[in-house]
């Protein structure tokens, strides 16, 4: 393998490791994200063949609930909320059509959507309750649902196209730059624990993520600026903490499965688009704050180039991104994937 600059992050190169690891989605993530091979491959097709054949993935697939009023699942940050598992179930290598029970949960989320192009939620993901309340969303909601049914194949969906035109329709100004807000759900009433002009960091990555799955000319203009406004915030973490997004040890270690803002969430929604990544790097202070955050991440490795978890959702026990004793085969693939993506900002 050709020794690539990113790796100097690193104390040592995982890559061998990785394709030798008896976990099915670690060697996936390897070959593609890491090694770059396209998933067309023969060799990844094998991987990813091994990962839908995998008990375990099957049983995070049968742990999908029905998209029904009264469903309680721990709120949006919660890797309980349905899009999150099914945006986890895409990084460890499933992909449309894999398993029924997944086109059936998408295809109950696209029947519920706001006149405005919302996709909503059932009341208990947005903090709502009550009869008055059944269905609800806020931008993190929205956006985390159009971000899987764009992973799994429905761009083309009419409802999906309004749900893109609502996310362009509020992409605007912040009190931290262009972004998007926390917008109140008009029923629910309820947002999230900041001034009202802040800018909701969580929903602008997943608005990059979301927009680097469509054509150009489905983007707002400007998106590279709403990049500029989370690099800016981390540039700004002793002074403010827009909707108590901090920049500390937590952002950098992150939580295991990975569902919230963090480190290795922001480098994931900037390199998503390389247009996006290529207009940040071209002006020196982000082109810096990218490699700070980079070298943070990078310092989350262990002298053997390896991924131990330090934080974990409950739940996870059995999966090796889900404890704290070992390392991670796949949370280390994951991981030298995010900095192969951002190697040019280094």
């Amino acid at each position: 393998m050709r020794r690539e600059p990113w790796l100097d992050l690193l104390p040592a190169d995982p890559r061998p490791a990785l394709l030798e690891s008896a976990e099915a989605s670690a060697r996936f993530v390897t070959l593609t994200r890491v090694l770059g091979i396209s998933e067309t491959g023969a060799e990844a097709k094998a991987a990813r063949a091994a990962v839908v054949a995998d008990p375990s993935i099957r049983a995070l697939v049968d742990r999908l609930p029905s998209w029904e009023p009264g469903l309680r699942f721990g709120g949006h940050n919660s890797p309980a909320f349905p899009p999150n598992l099914v945006r986890l179930l895409y990084l460890l290598g499933v992909r449309a059509g894999d398993f029924p029970s997944i086109e059936r949960l998408l295809d109950h989320m696209l029947k519920h959507q706001a006149d405005d192009g919302r996709f909503l939620t059932p009341a208990g993901a947005t903090g709502s309750s009550g009869a008055e309340a059944l269905w609800a969303s806020l931008p993190c909601d929205h956006f985390a649902i159009l971000e899987i049914l764009l992973l799994f194949g429905r761009r083309d969906a009419p409802r999906v196209v309004a749900g893109l035109t609502r996310v362009r329709e509020t992409f605007g100004e912040t009190a931290q730059g262009t972004g998007w807000l926390c917008i109140p759900d008009p029923v629910a009433k309820w947002r999230g624990p900041g001034r009202k002009n802040d800018a909701c960091l969580q929903a602008t990555i997943e608005a990059l993520r979301l927009f680097s799955l469509v054509p150009a000319a489905s983007r707002p203009r400007g998106i590279a600026e709403a990049a500029r406004t989370v690099l800016g915030a981390w540039r700004r973490r002793k002074a403010e903490k827009p909707y108590m997004f901090g920049h500390g040890p937590r952002f950098v270690d992150g939580k295991w499965p990975p569902t919230w803002y963090d480190a290795s969430a922001v480098l994931e929604a900037l390199a998503a688009g390389p247009s996006v990544l290529r207009s940040i790097i071209a002006a020196p202070g982000d082109r810096r704050s990218v490699a700070e955050i980079a070298r943070a991440l990078a310092a989350t490795f262990g002298p053997d180039g390896m991924v131990t978890p330090r934080s974990c959702s409950r739940g996870f026990e059995e999966y090796s991104f889900g404890q704290k004793k070992l390392p991670s085969p796949w949370a280390t693939a994951r991981l030298c994937g995010i900095l192969r993506s951002c190697a040019s900002a280094l």
